[in-house]
């Protein structure tokens, strides 16, 4: 309204300003001059707030918090890194605990620790130290023994058997190892209290009892472990123990202040309690809000992160969704309900629908082999109470499965070419990797020669063979056994291949499929670690270093140990357990690491305590939107560098 009476005003003002201009008038005019600048000043001071009220609304608009989607295809039993090994455990404290050492391509690196040390570098070194009868030591079997007359044992700078000495009551000079570990300054636990040296001391403490359910090989080996300090710590060995992987003696820390100090936990109490087993504090880039058991876990940002001054990490929730069905977990990415699915979704039987998706831009597929390998397992020893024929003993049973088996039809066929057969617990892109090994290529008329050799014949020509003068066999026992597994889609399509080609060589296998939770439960009830099975398959997530260990006969789980031994087979071979053992007590570079890892693999090759399959892919997959995701073919698990991981919004 005002604007149009002062147009109305204007015009008015222009009438009168030309009729008095025609009549000669000079005086007038002046007046009207300054009245029309007045009107127009008034337009201009209007025209300029209204530009100015425009550029006020066009404001950017911030970026809101990142949530990242995890769909894996199993629940971790449990978060307690000392009762359970599940790599869906791992997915999720990779994200509560970072490092305190990542293992990556062969190699290891320093993730909490200022170095890993080393003799070169002088934080790792080995000393001359008397000792006498009655002092425990580690005897040139590699077993941790009170020392006493007779025995053999390594005197200082001794490495091999050869140099060997029988102790006669003297005292005498043996080696013994002395490591030093440095924390970063500065770290704390999620809830604020500082980490310290002391807390890595408290989870030796915990793994030592009795009570916690993992293998004493390192802890039996070692004479003390302390914190000299905040955030120095000190490994050393019992004289005579030659650790090759001394620069791993640092155990991952564990919140005394928390479980110890205020909740009083034991350790047999930590294998349940709440605070250790399902929301269990740590230093990483994440901290657990929530865990809906069958359905999620839920971890958020911690704002105490020792690396959050470098924006880490990039995204702000992270969900863990547990999706059991591969068909389930590519369906809900393709929706964008997840944005990565891990490893253990079992992928494999999704490979082509991927690959497809690739194409089209929709999902990327990453493909990896490592160190993890799909084998099957033959209980040599079973537990007393499992009554069943004695099958396995026998190499040549073991030798003949093998030969039984086309392990490369599998290969091309259920991993689409992709993976390869292997003859050992390692690759063979390994730099320890024994070249001349025994191989057992399919080869079925060498199975059923072996077989005949052995006593098994099929008399009746049902296909079946029965036991004919078998050493500690009835004679009429068929050939027919279980072959137990979990419900791995690649396993059922695998063992029911597998089923054929040794039906051809006159096997009777039944197929047992069941939940991973039943088929991987701890002894004594468990199949495979209570041994109370016939044939199993799995896969072990092996690392950087070649895994002899698993084999070795101190390592077969039973009662007297708690079950807590990794060597399901039951192999119980002195000439394995000594060249393992001399590669476990040398330091690596050396002959002795060299060599006796090689040797290990020879004999290994030949007993076939297990048939290697194949290496496993590490098949996971991701939208296009994620960023920062590395399949590492050594760390186990693909989260190893989940603070880095970042989505394009």
């Amino acid at each position: 309204m005002l604007r149009n009476k002062l147009m109305a005003m204007l015009g008015a003002i222009v009438v009168l300003s030309m009729l008095l201009t025609a009549c000669g008038s000079t005086a007038t005019p002046e007046k009207i001059i300054e009245t029309v600048e007045v009107v127009k000043t008034v337009e201009v001071v209007k025209t300029v707030e209204v530009v100015k009220e425009v550029e006020k609304t066009v404001e950017p608009i911030p970026a809101g918090p990142k949530t990242l989607v995890v769909c894996q295809g199993q629940e971790p039993e449990t978060l307690y890194t000392n009762g359970g090994s599940m790599l869906a455990m791992s997915h999720v404290l990779e994200a509560i605990y970072d490092g305190p050492i990542d293992s990556r391509t062969y190699s290891y690196q320093p993730v909490i620790l200022e170095k890993l040390p080393s003799t070169e570098d002088g934080d790792a070194v080995i000393n001359a130290v008397s000792v006498q009868a009655g002092d425990m030591v580690v005897d040139d079997a590699g077993d941790p023994v009170e020392l006493a007359e007779g025995m053999k044992v390594r005197p200082a700078g001794c490495r091999t058997p050869e140099c060997a000495v029988e102790f006669t009551g003297t005292p005498i000079e043996m080696d013994q190892m002395v490591v030093t570990f440095k924390l970063k300054a500065g770290l704390k636990w999620s809830d604020g209290e500082p980490l310290t040296a002391d807390d890595s001391v408290y989870n030796f403490e915990i793994i030592a009892d009795p009570d916690t359910p993992v293998s004493k090989f390192t802890t039996d080996r070692t004479a003390s472990y302390e914190a000299t300090d905040d955030v120095t710590t000190v490994w050393t060995g019992l004289p005579g123990f030659i650790d090759s992987t001394y620069f791993l003696d640092f155990w991952t820390p564990m919140p005394r202040h928390l479980w110890q100090e205020e909740l009083g936990y034991s350790a047999a109490d930590l294998l349940e309690a709440e605070e250790s087993s399902r929301m269990p504090i740590g230093w990483g880039a994440f901290v657990i809000k929530e865990w809906v058991p069958g359905d999620h876990i839920t971890v958020e940002k911690n704002p105490l992160y020792f690396r959050a001054s470098e924006g880490l990490p990039y995204v702000d929730t992270v969900i863990y969704r547990f999706v059991a069905d591969s068909n389930a977990a590519v369906a809900q990415m393709i929706s964008g309900e997840c944005d990565i699915v891990t490893q253990d979704a079992a992928l494999e039987d999704q490979s082509e629908l991927l690959l497809k998706l690739e194409e089209e831009g929709v999902i990327q597929p990453i493909f990896v082999t490592g160190t993890s390998w799909e084998h099957v397992d033959f209980c040599i020893n079973p537990a007393p109470e499992y009554d069943r024929p004695d099958f396995f003993e026998d190499v040549r049973m073991r030798q003949a499965f093998a030969s039984c088996m086309d392990r490369q039809a599998v290969v091309d066929t259920i991993l689409y070419g992709r993976s390869i057969v292997i003859n050992t617990y390692i690759p063979p892109e390994h730099p320890l990797y024994a070249e001349d090994l025994t191989v057992w290529p399919y080869d079925p008329e060498k199975g059923k020669a072996l077989l005949e050799e052995m006593g098994w014949k099929d008399s009746d020509g049902d296909g079946v063979r029965e036991a004919k003068g078998v050493e500690g066999i009835p004679d009429g026992t068929l050939l027919e056994f279980k072959w137990s597994s979990t419900t791995s889609a690649m396993r059922v399509q695998y063992m029911q291949l597998f089923q054929q080609n040794l039906a051809d060589c006159g096997f009777k296998v039944d197929l047992d499929n069941m939940a991973s939770g039943q088929f991987f439960a701890d002894g004594p009830d468990g199949p495979v670690f209570g041994m109370r099975y016939d044939v199993s398959s799995f896969a072990w997530l092996t690392g950087v270093e070649p895994s002899c260990s698993l084999y070795m006969g101190s390592e077969t789980p039973t009662a007297e140990n708690s079950w807590a031994g990794q060597n399901n087979t039951g192999l119980m071979n002195a000439d394995f357990d000594a060249a393992c053992k001399r590669a476990l007590g040398a330091l690596p570079g050396t002959t002795d690491y060299i060599e006796g890892h090689k040797e290990a693999q020879r004999i290994f090759a030949e007993q076939l305590p297990v048939v290697p399959l194949f290496l496993r892919l590490k098949l996971a997959a991701l939208r296009p939107e994620v960023k920062g995701f590395i399949m590492d073919p050594t760390h186990n698990s693909e989260m190893w560098n989940i603070e880095a991981f970042d989505l394009e919004q």
